[in-house]
């Protein structure tokens, strides 16, 4: 099952999966997730820093995920076998974009480590380290 092609409906249950978590809904009714108020994976609404390099026309479906570090984010975007990307506006800011439409380039297993990286990265010392514990 893990082996599995990642799909979008997998991000909205892994995200609301994990504890404490509730859904926020953005201007255009997108999903932001978000654990003790802090967002960790958003579904964005198409901006013109996310486009067709061809056509120039803005992604509509960009998703948000937030990394440990620097370190994390160049090693996903980095990596050509990854659908990740960043764009000038998130520069020195710990996420990654992947489009909705190329997340079946992800296994199931690699976007719930992405998902529970990024409430990691956002959950209380004390939430971590509850779920942390509890994963033994």
């Amino acid at each position: 099952m893990a082996t599995r092609r990642a799909q979008v409906e997998d991000v909205h249950e892994l995200a609301l999966g994990m504890p404490h978590v509730t859904v926020e809904r953005g201007s255009r009714g997108n999903a932001v997730y978000q654990v003790g108020r802090k967002s960790f994976v958003f579904f964005r609404t198409p901006r013109p820093d996310a486009f067709d390099p061809e056509t120039g026309e803005r992604y509509p479906d960009v998703i948000v995920f937030w990394v440990p570090s620097e370190s994390d984010k160049l090693a996903l975007i980095q990596d050509p076998g990854t659908p990740f990307f960043t764009t000038p506006h998130f520069d020195g800011h710990p996420s990654v974009l992947v489009r909705a439409s190329r997340l079946g380039e992800l296994t199931l297993r690699e976007l719930t480590e992405v998902v529970e990286d990024a409430w990691l990265t956002q959950a209380s010392a004390r939430r971590r380290d509850a779920w942390l514990a509890s994963r033994k």
